[in-house]
């Protein structure tokens, strides 16, 4: 056959492939990078054009994935990938997965068209990232029900356009943030209609700052949290609130008259705080249908007028020092339940003729004697404890009846005798199927008659009407099991039955649980907000086929695909050895032009070699949070071992940041001939099945910016500093002196400053590296990049790069070694903090204010003011006024003679045992070591250099 591929297999594949791939590109690759990495994913996710093929849980308008919607699928990773690539996302539900077990990823900033987020019931960990607050068109973020810890990051005041915001359910510690002088907070979204951020652990005041008349809250959700001091008498400003849960926290001292000004109050929850002072007078409450204040240390008082309130269906008083009798009025016709347990209650029990008979009274364990309606009655009413109930009385009030909870609506008990197969349930409808289920929890509601149908009615209703505006193929529904969970949370199970076949596919499940979960489509007057788990789904299809005329369909498609199949088998094993062979001699194979030549060349590699994707996913266990050891905007950094035994850094590029083949392979090109002790050495690379990855030596001890901090678990005295300095500054020389074209780093910083177990430096990160050919005269015309805070101001302005713009930038890591402070700290520019310090006359007393504290004594630094001066002429306006980085390199060393001289004798002796060969070995001024130090004579510059 040689190497053409023969014209009639060519015409047999025109006529199975019939469909255009019109994706773009960029988002093809994003969604098969998830589909190489992601489990339990639809089984259509197949063939090139996601957009065109309707793969399963994807939405695209015009060749752009706009939705994925994977809600309740059973999908499981590590890592949500390179989701925030897919630039132009608008929605994304990724809910009721438990086998998501991933960190949210700071690159999700990158996803700035997104309206909703949602991950409800998930086992998403770690921070909630700041970037969060760069999503500027977000309107729905549903975080609840995961393992997030950390803070409330404060940039989610940023998002001007939020209406609901629910963070139940997490591990959330902390303040909840309001905004400062430079900051934002919670309290400017002023469109938020929902803040739930109930069961975490958040602690501290409810800031005064957080409400305001302009806000349009109407949910605060803060139950059951560490939550301290006073109810804050702003909330009172916040007309349109509707449900307050601040129950379970630590809240004291007395409540502020104005949260009477909230006439749409319906639920009211107190309970379980230190409240105290006089008992508050809700007169003004006149929506107010469910109130619970009970364990607090209110003042004693007596039963409170606005307990006959005609709107209040539950009062829950439990042990909250109300005392005399109880008003005959308390019992009005719409009153469902009445908690007044632990009080100081006497005299005679007189409830009258206007009650309800499945009216609910505990007034166990108070002092009432007598009771008008003993002898007739027609409630279920609770006086055990109480004198009336001593001395033998039998009564049927003296001991609790629970109330009969219904089995749910509707029933199905119409149904003519069937017999389901063991796997399925019978529907209200008769009718044999899977149901999809799980569990309704709503965090407030304003009822407590859980035996009334009517409720059970309005919430069916209201749910079939949702599911059929959106079209979805449901044919009934069940609610059924009432019951209050320890959280004082109402839950319902929910049995949902597909209507025209006896499963869901994945999609449906998947638009049910976001229906319920985005509550856009259904309102419920009755029931607050709520949220929806589920029950994994046992059936979809692919899994049992229930549909005899798709699988002799697929039978008959399948012999002709496979006849065809058949018919280039031979042709294709025939290619793919050959591919193999020269893939392992020429990774590049795959990179050619039409005419077989490789783009721009062949490429020279010195060392590194290419690493298959499978043996990269292998050797960091698909590439799992736990080998996670470092991410940012290019991707995520891997720990892992090669088969060769190497332990390497796999810096993996996510979707966004691919380069086109010529850029990628002259990067590794360029990468590969550096060799030098104080630069990261390129181990390997990766290029195939959409994937980007450089393999990098391991370097364990972290970044210079984590043993600055004390975050890598240890604080670099004087002396380790200089010589991290030093070894940087080396490998800095290196690049630009030594190496062949000599290379522009562009991205000089701490956090790109690596230490080896002997707490040697290396330079590492070249993403951004520029060659400084010989036909460039001294610079590269090229557009501005770098980070900001380490920036050369004159690159910035000419666009002019040269060597000296990382002169510039290794002049600011020196300053973070003199200060532990960040570039840019708390609005500052660390340059201009040390000019401001030090002054025009050079006084060192200014700089020992910003010193880094952890160094010590001034006296035990020797060389300091050298050092200063170096640092301070590496960050000159002027390039030509910077020095090169050879000669920083020689003055770090003549500040280290310094140094060294100023220990004391052991301290000098154990240096350099330590150090022998190291320290002098780079133009050094004095001698061959620092041994005959001894013998120097050493100048002292008090001039400071600007």
């Amino acid at each position: 056959m040689g190497s053409r591929i023969p014209v009639w297999m060519l015409i047999a594949f025109s006529q199975v492939i019939v469909i255009t791939a019109v994706t773009n590109q960029n988002d093809v690759a994003v969604l098969n990078a998830i589909k190489s990495s992601w489990q339990n994913l639809p089984p259509d996710w197949s063939g090139s054009d996601p957009c065109g093929s309707n793969w399963e849980g994807i939405k695209c308008t015009n060749s752009r994935v706009i939705s994925l919607v994977l809600a309740g699928m059973g999908v499981k990773t590590n890592t949500i990938g390179d989701i925030p690539s897919l630039s132009q996302l608008e929605y994304l539900d990724l809910s009721n997965n438990k086998g998501i077990k991933a960190p949210l990823p700071p690159t999700i900033q990158n996803l700035k068209n997104l309206t909703t987020l949602i991950l409800v019931g998930c086992n998403f960990f770690g921070p909630i990232p700041d970037s969060i607050g760069s999503l500027e068109q977000l309107v729905f973020l549903g975080l609840n029900n995961n393992s997030f810890t950390g803070n409330i990051p404060r940039s989610i005041g940023n998002l001007a356009n939020l209406l609901w915001l629910d963070l139940t359910d997490n591990q959330l510690r902390g303040a909840i943030p309001v905004s400062n002088e430079t900051d934002p907070g919670l309290d400017f979204l002023v469109k938020a209609r929902h803040f739930h951020f109930a069961n975490n652990q958040l602690s501290g005041v409810i800031p005064f700052r957080l409400f305001s008349s302009s806000m349009s809250l109407i949910h605060v959700l803060f139950n059951n949290n560490q939550l301290s001091g006073k109810i804050p008498s702003s909330m009172g400003l916040v007309d349109t609130l509707e449900a307050i849960r601040l129950d379970s926290n630590s809240l004291d001292g007395n409540m502020h008259r104005n949260i009477t000004n909230l006439k749409r109050v319906g639920e009211l929850y107190l309970s379980n705080n230190n409240l105290s002072g006089p008992f508050p007078n809700l007169i003004g409450m006149e929506s107010l249908f469910y109130v619970d204040m009970s364990n607090n240390s209110f003042d004693a008082s007596d039963i409170p007028t606005w307990f006959s309130l005609p709107s209040l269906t539950t009062i829950l008083m439990d042990k909250t020092q109300l005392q005399g009798e109880i008003p005959s009025d308390v019992f009005q016709p719409q009153l469902q339940r009445l908690g007044l347990s632990n009080n100081a209650l006497n005299g005679t029990l007189d409830v009258g003729n206007s009650y309800r008979s499945d009216l609910i009274v505990d007034l166990t364990n108070n002092s009432i004697g007598d009771f008008t309606q003993k002898s007739e009655y027609n409630m279920n009413l609770i006086l055990a404890n109480n004198p009336l109930c001593e001395g033998g009385t039998t009564g049927r009030y003296c001991s609790a009846r629970n109330p009969n909870l219904p089995n749910g609506f509707p029933s199905n008990n119409n149904c003519p005798p069937v017999r389901c197969p063991s796997d399925k349930i019978l529907s209200p409808n008769c009718a044999c199927t899977h149901p999809y289920t799980g569990t309704i929890y709503f965090l407030s509601y304003s009822f407590s008659n859980l035996e009334n149908s009517t409720y059970y009615m309005l919430l069916h209703d209201a749910l079939i009407s949702a599911f059929r505006s959106s079209q979805l193929p449901v044919e009934s529904i069940s609610v059924s099991n009432a019951r209050v969970n320890e959280f004082s949370y109402l839950q319902y199970t929910l049995h949902v039955f597909p209507s025209g076949q006896d499963f869901f596919t994945r999609s449906t499940i998947s638009s049910i649980g976001t229906v319920i979960n985005r509550q856009n489509l259904f309102s419920l007057p009755q029931f607050g907000p709520l949220f929806f788990l589920d029950d994994s789904y046992c059936c979809f299809p692919g899994n049992k086929s229930s549909n005899h005329g798709i699988i002799i369909g697929a039978a008959v498609g399948g012999c002709v695909i496979l006849l065809l199949i058949a018919l280039a088998i031979t042709y294709a094993i025939y290619q793919k050895r050959n591919a193999t062979r020269a893939k392992h001699s020429n990774p590049f194979a795959s990179w050619a032009l039409d005419n077989g030549s490789i783009v721009g060349g062949v490429p020279q590699l010195k060392g590194a070699r290419w690493c298959s994707f499978e043996e990269l996913k292998r050797c960091t266990n698909n590439f799992s949070e736990e080998n996670l050891i470092g991410s940012g905007g290019y991707g995520q950094v891997y720990k892992g071992t090669l088969d060769s035994g190497h332990v390497v850094a796999i810096k993996r590029a996510q979707q966004g940041s691919l380069q086109g083949a010529h850029e990628f392979k002259t990067e590794i090109e360029l990468l590969s001939r550096i060799h030098h002790k104080n630069v990261v050495a390129l181990v390997g690379f990766c290029y195939e099945q959409g994937e980007q990855m450089l393999i990098y030596e391991y370097i364990s001890n972290g970044t210079l910016k984590d043993n600055l901090t004390g975050k890598a678990g240890m604080r670099l005295d004087w002396v380790k500093r200089l010589r991290a300095a030093l070894d940087s500054a080396k490998g800095l020389t290196y690049m630009h002196e030594l190496a062949n074209p000599p290379i522009i780093h562009r991205d000089i910083k701490s956090t790109n400053i690596l230490l080896d177990d002997n707490l040697i430096a290396k330079v590492a990160d070249f993403g951004l590296s520029k060659l400084l050919g010989d036909d460039s005269k001294g610079y590269v015309s090229t557009q501005v990049k770098g980070t900001l805070g380490y920036m050369d101001p004159e690159y910035y302005m000419t666009q002019q790069l040269t060597e000296k713009s990382d002169v510039y930038s290794f002049g600011v890591v020196l300053l973070e070694l003199l200060t532990a402070r960040s570039p840019i700290h708390k609005g500052k520019f660390i340059v201009k903090e040390v000019n401001e310090a030090i002054g025009k006359s050079g006084d060192l007393n200014g700089l020992y204010r910003i010193l880094d504290p952890s160094l010590g004594s001034s006296q035990n630094l020797g060389g300091l003011t050298e050092f200063l001066n170096l640092a301070m002429s590496c960050v000159r306006d002027s390039g030509v006024e910077r020095p090169k980085m050879g000669e920083v390199v020689r003055e770090i060393e003549r500040i280290i003679d310094l140094a060294v001289l100023s220990l004391d004798a052991e301290s000098a002796s154990s240096f350099l045992s330590q150090n022998k060969g190291e320290v002098g070995d780079l133009y050094h001024p004095y001698g061959d070591s620092v041994s005959d130090v001894s013998s120097l004579t050493l100048p002292f510059e008090t001039e400071l250099r600007r």
